[in-house]
């Protein structure tokens, strides 16, 4: 039977407790990792989020009847005990920080009784992610979990700091807003004092924080909750955080400036790490021509080599048939791969494949320097040469190759190469290799929508010589835009904004924009705009996505305390569930069954 805390105090917590307490008399409180009954001595292991401390219970140091009460312990009651610290009698623990010390109990309750969770409170888990989602709440008490919530907590106690020390303001911006079409979906919240109308979910504040920079606040910085209605993967959540800010009367190198000095802060406190500084910056074509990805992983060469000019006139059809057809011919150097087997090189085509490639064409080079190729018969030997010397080809090697449109040829190398990577076992968690990202096209072209759309949105600065292409060669306009990359994964991104009404009528006629509708979805901003906005910039960190790197994690998940799984439901409450027909009422709402769904 649990029993009242009354007339107990919390000495510390478990792992706070030092050598230096030696023979100091404390309270601990916290859960039970294991029991161990010797008969005349019971050993628990006392846990909190700090970690554990071993509890000895002794016949004579205790009651009898808080020995007996001791003897019923079992996982996961929460017990506090008094009692005195000792060296430890047997042989330390070194995996412990507690390990060379243990507690004497002198008293103990027992707060609360436990059952049998349904799988063990360990760290690195085996258990299947349905059920650990599903019982989040003790999933959490797992330490490695713990350590993850705990470091995102610093992470975001050390950010507000550095940015009120560099003059920024926090300013929170509104939940509900306005729905707007560009970008991913909404989450819609309907009003209920205005039937038929609904707020929008922020997908970030940028619109907001632009309307701080009008009001003159100058420096503004959140940690904001988004929301974005979009398919899941490892590393995405239908609610997400975001570090975000705002500058006034700044460009693209005073924004670079501040978050270089804010990410080495950040890394040295957190983690120990020096980032040197200045960080390297590759405009976006540098990226894709290099890396096939505007998110390089530059811990690892196997970088994209374009080979079109010495293929143009070879008899391999697959590579001329490429070039003839407007696309480009590229290979990448799998360093020491020579050797590996053929039933392996045909799982990287598949893999190939999976990202719309007809095929790979391949050469290994063995160790003796033997070349084998799967198109070496349409080559004459002169030409096998210059292509193995053009991709730094030498004993050892696997060349692999892809043929076809300049965007497909980038997108199948830039995977392969990290696939590669990892099968490698080359790419280490503990090192923290940073890129900017720079010069991004501003628009793109939608097949889906026959127009341009935003890269990132409407109101992108271009690059300055750029602005005589935007009527002529939209495609090729350069953005000053921005992207922080960490170890092939962008955890922020940003720009300077459009501040001039001209450029702006122009970049809405070019999305394809009436000044009507323009007005219709921004009307409050280009209002705002008319009565002084000074030249201002922004960049938002994905916070998620940055602790999950730190703390080394494969998933946003391990650093969110309640996240949703990839249909974006929460198998803890079970949500999104569906509303009574009073809530619906109530907002002049009545829901359409989908087509086929069963009476």
């Amino acid at each position: 039977m649990a029993e009242s805390m009354k007339g107990l105090h919390r000495s510390c917590r478990c792992a706070e407790v030092t050598a230096q307490a030696v023979g100091q008399k404390l309270t601990l409180m916290g859960w039970v990792q294991k029991a161990r009954d010797k008969g005349s001595i019971i050993f628990v292991d006392l846990r909190d989020r700090t970690g554990i401390m071993q509890v000895i219970f002794e016949n004579g140091s205790v009651s009898d009847e808080d020995f007996k009460k001791a003897g019923t312990l079992r996982a996961e009651f929460v017990i506090a005990v008094t009692g005195v610290v000792e060296k430890r009698r047997g042989e330390a623990n070194p995996n412990l920080a507690t390990g060379d010390i243990e507690l004497r109990a002198e008293s103990m309750r027992i707060l609360s009784e436990a059952e049998v969770p349904p799988f063990p409170i360990e760290e690195n888990s085996r258990t299947k992610d349905e059920i650990r989602l599903k019982y989040r709440y003790l999933d959490l008490r797992r330490p490695d979990l713990q350590r993850n919530l705990m470091l995102k907590s610093r992470v975001m106690m050390l950010t507000r700091q550095f940015f009120a020390k560099e003059g920024f303001l926090e300013i929170e911006t509104p939940m509900l807003g306005k729905t707007t079409p560009e970008g991913a979906r909404d989450y819609l919240v309907p009003s209920r004092i205005h039937p038929g109308c609904f707020y929008g979910l922020p997908q970030s504040p940028q619109l907001y924080k632009q309307l701080l920079m009008c009001s003159g606040f100058d420096r503004y910085i959140q940690i904001a909750r988004c929301f974005r209605d979009e398919d899941l993967r490892a590393d995405r959540q239908p609610e997400f955080t975001q570090i975000d800010m705002e500058l006034s009367f700044v460009d693209v190198d005073d924004v670079i400036d501040v978050n270089e000095r804010f990410l080495a802060y950040l890394f040295k406190e957190v983690l120990g790490v020096t980032v040197s500084l200045p960080i390297p910056r590759i405009t976006w074509q540098e990226a894709m021509d290099r890396f096939g990805s505007d998110k390089p992983d530059m811990r690892f060469g196997m970088e994209l080599c374009d080979v079109s000019g010495l293929v143009k006139d070879c008899g391999f059809s697959v590579f001329t048939g490429a070039l003839a057809s407007g696309g480009t011919v590229r290979g990448i150097n799998a360093k020491g791969q020579g050797g590996m087997p053929r039933k392996k090189i045909d799982k990287l085509v598949e893999f190939a494949k999976g990202y719309g490639a007809k095929g790979l064409a391949y050469i290994a080079i063995t160790a003796e320097g033997e070349v084998k190729s799967s198109f070496g018969k349409f080559m004459t030997e002169d030409e096998m040469k210059a292509l193995i010397a053009a991709m730094k080809g030498e004993p050892g090697d696997l060349l692999l190759f892809a043929a076809d449109k300049k965007k497909l040829v980038w997108d199948v190398l830039g995977a392969l190469r990290l696939e590669i990577a990892k099968d490698m076992g080359i790419l280490d968690k503990n090192e923290f290799c940073f890129v900017w990202v720079t010069e991004f096209p501003l628009l793109e072209w939608s097949e889906e929508e026959g127009r341009f759309t935003a890269m990132h949105h409407p109101f992108t600065m271009l690059m300055e010589e750029d602005l005589s292409l935007l009527d002529t060669d939209p495609g090729a306009v350069r953005a000053k835009a921005y992207d922080i990359v960490l170890n092939g994964n962008e955890i922020g991104g940003g720009s300077v904004r459009i501040h001039q009404d001209d450029i702006q009528e122009r970049m809405f006629k070019e999305l394809g924009f009436t000044p009507e509708e323009a007005h219709k979805q921004f009307g409050f901003l280009l209002d705002a705009f008319t009565y002084g906005v000074p030249p201002h910039a922004g960049l938002a960190y994905g916070l998620d996505r940055l602790v999950m790197l730190m703390a080394g994690c494969d998933s946003i998940r391990d650093v969110i305390a309640f996240p949703k799984v990839k249909d974006a439901s929460c198998l803890m409450t079970e949500a999104p569930t569906r509303a009574d027909d009073k809530q619906l009422a109530e907002l002049s709402l009545k829901i359409a069954e989908p087509e086929g769904a069963e009476e």
